[in-house]
C-alpha cells in the first residue's frame, strides 16, 4: 500500500474521531436495550425452513437472485452469462436470457413481473421485457443504461418506469426507463456501494457500502437523511424492516445488526454461534421477527431479532452463498451460491 502522508493521516484521524464522537453521543441517548424491553416475550421456535427444491440450470457461480411481486417467479444471474427466470412452484425454467457480459453481479425483478434488470463488471445496467421476445425467442432488451465508472453492484425497480442503482464508482443513479435518462446521479458513499433496499412504501431506501456505513435516502432527493455506523468491515447487504421503521445489515466482520430509524442508531447485534463466517446477504421475515444471513461458509443463519438469539442454521450449499431473497409473501427463501445451485427453502 502507498505510504500515507502526514496531512492525509491527520484527516483520517479527524474523521475517525468524529465517528467515535457520534457513536458515544448515540450511546449516551440509549436509555435501554432491545433485550431489556423484550426479555419477557415468548421465544420463537427454531427456523423451520428446509431445502425443498434445487433449481439446476446454471453451469457457473450464481451471484444473485430476486423475486417478482407475485411471490412465484424469481430471476437468477450467473457467471455462465445467463439470466434464468424460474417458476418456483414447479421448479421449471420460464425463460433463459443470454447476456452480452458474463460478469453479472446483481439482478432485479420489477414488482409487476414485467421486467428484469441486471448488471455487473460490464459497468452498465441492462433491462429486459419478459413479455416481449425478439426474433430469436429471447426476452427483448429494452434499455442499456450506461455511464458508470465502476461495476454495478445493486439495482431495484421502483415501478416499471423507474429504477435505482448503486455502483462501484460510489454513485447512486435514478433512471427514467421510458426516456432512458438519469434523473439523478450523485455520490452516495465514500466507497463502493454494495447493497440497496427499498422501503415497503417505495418512498425511501437504504444503501450499504464498503465505507462501513449505511445511509437512508428519500427517492425524491439527493442528500442522505441519516447515516449509520457500527460495522468494522464492508457492509455487504441491507434489508428494510417490513414495518418501515428500521433495517438490518450484515458484513464480513461476522456480524449482522439492526438499526432503528427513529432512534437513529443500532439497536441489535447478531453473531453466529461460532465466529467462523462473514455474511454476504441478509433478509427479514414478513413479521420482522426472524433475521436471516447468508454465510461465506455455505450456511444460512437465523436469529430472533427481538431477543438477539440464534434460532438455527440452514445447511445444504457446498460453497459460499452469494445472495438470499425472501418472496414477498414470506413463504419461500431462495439462495444462490458458488456451488452453481439455486435452493428454495420452504
Amino acid at each position: 500500500m502507498p505510504k500515507i502522508d502526514a496531512e492525509t493521516q491527520k484527516l483520517y484521524d479527524e474523521i475517525n474521531g468524529m465517528i467515535q464522537k457520534f457513536k458515544e453521543d448515540q450511546k449516551s441517548k440509549a436509555d435501554c436495550s432491545i433485550t431489556d424491553k423484550c426479555g419477557d416475550m415468548g421465544d420463537v421456535p427454531k427456523i423451520r425452513f428446509s431445502s425443498k427444491k434445487i433449481l439446476k440450470g446454471h453451469i457457473n457461480k450464481v451471484n444473485s437472485v430476486h423475486f417478482a411481486g407475485d411471490s412465484r417467479h424469481c430471476v437468477t444471474g450467473s457467471l455462465d452469462g445467463k439470466l434464468i427466470i424460474w417458476d418456483t412452484w414447479t421448479a421449471n425454467k420460464v425463460q433463459i436470457i443470454p447476456l452480452r457480459s458474463a460478469w453479472v453481479m446483481t439482478v432485479a425483478f420489477s414488482p409487476s413481473g414485467n421486467f428484469v434488470a441486471c448488471g455487473g463488471m460490464d459497468n452498465q445496467c441492462t433491462v429486459y421485457d419478459v413479455n416481449n421476445r425478439d426474433a430469436s425467442g429471447v426476452a427483448k432488451m429494452v434499455k442499456e443504461l450506461m455511464g458508470y465508472e465502476g461495476f454495478l453492484s445493486s439495482c431495484r425497480f421502483l415501478d416499471d418506469g423507474h429504477l435505482i442503482t448503486g455502483s462501484g464508482d460510489m454513485k447512486i443513479c435514478h433512471w427514467d426507463l421510458e426516456k432512458g435518462v438519469k434523473t439523478m446521479d450523485f455520490n452516495g458513499h465514500a466507497g463502493d456501494i454494495a447493497g440497496l433496499s427499498l422501503s415497503p412504501d417505495m418512498k425511501t431506501y437504504i444503501t450499504g457500502s464498503v465505507d462501513k456505513t449505511a445511509k437512508l435516502w428519500d427517492v425524491r432527493e439527493q442528500g442522505h437523511k441519516q447515516m449509520f455506523f457500527g460495522h468494522d468491515m464492508d457492509v455487504s447487504s441491507v434489508c428494510y424492516h417490513p414495518s418501515g421503521f428500521g433495517f438490518a445489515s450484515c458484513s464480513e466482520d461476522q456480524t449482522a445488526r439492526m438499526y432503528d430509524l427513529r432512534a437513529d442508531q443500532q439497536i441489535g447485534l447478531y453473531e453466529p454461534p461460532q465466529k467462523n463466517t462473514g455474511f454476504t446477504s441478509c433478509a427479514l421475515s414478513t413479521s420482522g421477527r426472524y433475521l436471516m444471513c447468508a454465510g461465506i461458509e455455505g450456511n444460512v443463519h437465523s436469529w430472533d431479532t427481538m431477543k438477539q438469539r440464534h434460532t438455527g442454521t440452514l445447511s445444504g450449499h457446498e460453497n459460499r452463498i452469494t445472495c438470499i431473497s425472501l418472496c414477498p409473501n414470506g413463504m419461500c427463501l431462495a439462495s444462490t451460491s458458488w456451488d452453481q445451485q439455486v435452493r428454495l427453502w420452504l
